[in-house]
């Protein structure tokens, strides 16, 4: 993948620049209309990375955000986005927080954090001015870019303006400063629609974008509907995480018994969504959806050994996602009165394997079968 390639996909329009410490733009006239679209990326890890990375690529203007090293890595040296196809310099901008942007009319935030970490970061940008009057939570919209189901709700409280994508993307954050993308041709499939439903001007522009900068970007009215598919999907990362150790696979059995979790995992979250009366996309809806568009392919020099659960243990961030993919099932379960004991079990030991900072597959999957009363198997 060559910037080249996106210039050619879409014409170039201005980036944003890092220039400062604070950034700013003439604003536009018309407010509420989108015109000039600036992304902002709130947590540019695999999946953020990716997502600005693309668009800024195909001549978009991107802010990048981050804190750390990695937010070191990218104001001293870019982004770097590795794909099947070569490996792009990204000349972003990149910040810490909302404190070193001005806002503006035709602003998009894009949150792409772990779920976790969703509450304090939508409040820290809600009452962010934005040139010409207003806040944020009044004038810009957000677009969760997350697993799990619970963003949304959680940015509709603070923002007026609240958009739901359901992320199909292969991708890691390989070191500061450097995500890989493995998606080809396409880099990734992403679902965009207004929450709690319908469409608007904002998310038929996003899309048009997002279309744009390698990826495929379907209009969905019905947005969680393919977000509550891709949380059944999601049920086993913390199986993943706690039994995949970094450069083995697993053998035989072991991988036999991961499979019968996962089958189980899954199970109780179909009893749960049907006893809420909660719809979701089926397996087949996403396989037509994504035909040949987005295959895996390797990248030179970054090996994806797991996926976004596994990735935050390899880190040692403290804390996984586990409490809004298992949790949200265990959550609905009690609410409904549906046993879901594997996603009780897998809930809780992610959390304790986070806390502790233990490193992925220090449990194999037999050691996890009598915490959720499956001895007798």
């Amino acid at each position: 993948m060559r910037a080249a390639y996106y210039a050619a996909k879409r014409p170039p329009c201005h980036r944003a620049r890092a220039g400062g410490g604070r950034l700013s733009r003439r604003v536009s006239r018309a407010r509420g209309k989108i015109r000039r679209v600036r992304y902002i990326i709130i947590g540019a890890g695999a999946v953020g990375g990716t997502i600005g990375g693309c668009l800024a690529l195909a001549g978009h203007e991107v802010v990048l955000t981050a804190r750390g090293a990695h937010l070191d890595a990218l104001r001293a040296h870019g982004l770097r986005l590795s794909t099947p196809s070569g490996t792009d310099a990204v000349p972003a901008a990149a910040i810490g927080g909302p404190d070193e942007i001005d806002l503006r009319p035709g602003d998009v935030l894009v949150l792409a954090t772990k779920s976790q970490d969703s509450v304090p970061v939508l409040t820290e940008w809600a009452g962010k001015p934005v040139a010409g009057g207003g806040t944020a939570s009044q004038d810009i919209p957000v677009i969760c870019a997350q697993n799990g189901v619970a963003n949304e709700r959680f940015a509709l409280r603070r923002f007026s303006r609240v958009y739901g994508m359901c992320v199909w993307l292969p991708a890691a954050h390989v070191a500061p400063g450097e995500v890989a993308a493995y998606g080809q041709p396409m880099a990734g499939l992403l679902w965009v629609g207004r929450y709690p439903a319908g469409t608007d001007e904002t998310v038929e522009r996003v899309a048009a974008d997002l279309a744009g900068s390698r990826f495929r970007a379907p209009v969905a009215p019905d947005v969680m509907r393919w977000k509550y598919r891709k949380l059944l999907g999601n049920l086993g990362n913390a199986i993943e995480a706690l039994c995949l150790p970094p450069g083995a696979d697993m053998d035989d059995d072991r991988a036999a018994a991961a499979r019968e979790l996962s089958e189980r995992a899954t199970a109780e979250g179909v009893a749960v969504l049907d006893a809420a009366g909660i719809g979701y996309a089926t397996a087949a809806e996403v396989r037509d959806a994504r035909g040949r568009h987005v295959d895996y392919a390797p990248v030179a020099g970054a090996a994806r050994r797991g996926g976004s659960s596994w990735q935050s243990l390899t880190r040692g961030t403290g804390s996984i996602e586990a409490d809004f993919l298992n949790g949200e099932i265990v959550l609905l379960g009690r609410e409904q009165a549906v046993p879901t004991p594997v996603n009780e079990a897998l809930q809780r030991l992610a959390n304790r394997a986070a806390a502790d900072r233990l490193p992925p597959g220090s449990l194999s999957p037999a050691e996890i079968f009598p915490a959720v009363g499956a001895g007798e198997r």
